[in-house]
């Protein structure tokens, strides 16, 4: 068993950790212009976390129907679901296109900073807002691929689009010194040419798989896989799945939008210690997309062995990656800032709240575990409900300890933070407590039943 976690869940970690990549090469190109620069790609990435991280139903739902479709040898379904999630995509994307004003003028008023680092996030929204069809199709290709076990293609076509972004971008801003757009526009480029391989590989999927060779993209096909009863399944998943984003969404908005209230140096601050947090959550979703793999195929197999043994393994791997990042981030955390920005004074402010990277792994790697397994399982309400606890516990910590700062007149910028902090770590925490109350009843107890069959 332990072979076939790390053959899902490697080039899981290969796949995602080129996003963190991604992400730290787009600080690094833009820490060395100025500290306005920081904010502004911190807000604008924010802006389409806010957006994209609430669709990623389209990846999470996909991901785990299709697993159970697998387990089950329900080769028709599996197809449906593709079908389905990327109807769905591109109706959202295009929706989302249409939007784009009104959702810009909503930026201003969720993030606070100043003129000049609002107007270089705006830039980068308004170019970058036309990749969402590619985005989303992506996420709906990338969950199917996870579903039929096969994780290796999206980590193909990931370092594909990576390499596209980072070497865009290098050319855009340094050689050709278009600046944010420059940023923006790597990013649109790169998001297409993913998706043309997305479709390149599926049409070799379909034309090589014995299993679903037999099956054309004819306008039967497409019918069947949206009636209404079908779909109505696939909503009701995914609705809870996209309400749990939601809030995952609100949390991560807010702390940004927090650290630009406290100050523009604490938001470049707290935007390089995201980039610890992003390091460690895209290793650990490696092993929760292979328990999204295969917690869904036990469950539709009916094979209540391999899920038991499957998620003991999952957590065991958890609790090594834990103790392996915590002394990492404990022997090379300052080293790591200088990767992201050779500013003086913003690596001497981040080294204040440096402790907080520390205790990352060991307050998040339970939520992020869970959440594969959950997902494998479609065990969507509980994962819901715990999101639902879990936001209100950090909003109640934060401005509780907030108001008893300001009463003991001890509101400091350093204080502030902490608090912010403080509650962050308390929700990660929780998110993973709470799930794991409930796996021996929504998970274990799914091989008693296949829904696939209700």
């Amino acid at each position: 068993m332990n072979k076939r976690i790390l053959g899902l869940a490697l080039p899981n970690i290969v796949t995602n950790i080129t996003v963190p990549l991604l992400g730290m090469v787009d600080m690094a190109i833009v820490g060395h212009l100025s500290a306005a620069h920081i904010g502004a790609i911190t807000i604008g990435a924010s802006i389409f976390n806010l957006i994209y991280w609430n669709f990623g139903f389209l990846r999470m739902g996909t991901s785990g129907f299709t697993a159970q479709a697998y387990g089950a040898q329900r080769w028709d379904e599996a197809l449906n679901t593709l079908i389905r999630a990327c109807a769905i995509a591109l109706a959202i994307a295009l929706a989302l296109i249409a939007l784009q004003w009104p959702i810009s003028l909503l930026v201003p008023v969720i993030f606070e900073s100043g003129s000049e680092v609002m107007q270089m996030a705006l830039t980068y929204f308004f170019i970058r807002i036309w990749a969402a069809p590619a985005t989303l199709g992506l996420y709906a290709i990338k969950g199917w691929f996870i579903g039929m076990q096969d994780s290796k293609t999206p980590m193909w076509i990931a370092i594909a689009l990576n390499c596209v972004n980072i070497l865009a971008s290098l050319l855009f801003v340094l050689v050709l010194h278009w600046d944010i757009a420059g940023v923006a526009l790597g990013t649109v480029i790169a998001q297409y040419s993913g998706l043309a391989l997305g479709i390149f590989f599926l049409h070799c999927k379909m034309r090589n798989d014995r299993n679903l060779s037999i099956f054309n993209f004819q306008f039967s096909i497409i019918k069947e896989a949206l009636r209404w009863q079908d779909m109505r399944r696939f909503f009701k998943v995914n609705t809870d799945i996209f309400l749990r984003t939601v809030c995952l969404s609100a949390v991560f908005t807010f702390i940004t939008a927090a650290s630009g209230r406290i100050s523009d140096e604490v938001l470049a601050v707290d935007a390089l210690l995201l980039q610890f947090f992003t390091l460690f959550s895209y290793i650990m979703d490696g092993f929760a997309y292979a328990g999204e793999s295969l917690v869904g195929r036990y469950i539709g197999a009916r094979d209540p062995r391999n899920l038991r043994l499957s998620v003991r393994l999952l957590l065991l791997w958890g609790f090594a990656l834990t103790a392996l990042f915590t002394l990492l981030y404990a022997l090379f955390g300052d080293a790591f800032l200088h990767l992201f920005t050779d500013n003086q004074a913003i690596i001497d402010a981040t080294g204040r709240y440096l402790f907080w990277v520390l205790v990352i792994p060991v307050c998040g790697f339970a939520a992020f575990l869970f959440d594969g397994i959950f997902i494998g399982a479609t065990a969507s309400r509980t994962m819901r409900n715990a999101m639902f606890i879990a936001t209100a516990a950090f909003f109640t910590l934060y401005f509780g300890l907030k108001a008893l700062l300001i009463f003991n007149s001890q509101l400091s910028t350093s204080n502030w933070n902490h608090t912010l902090w403080t509650a962050f770590m308390a929700y990660l925490l929780l998110r993973g407590l709470l799930q794991g109350l409930r796996v021996r009843k929504d998970i274990y107890g799914q091989t008693m039943c296949n829904d696939l069959e209700q």
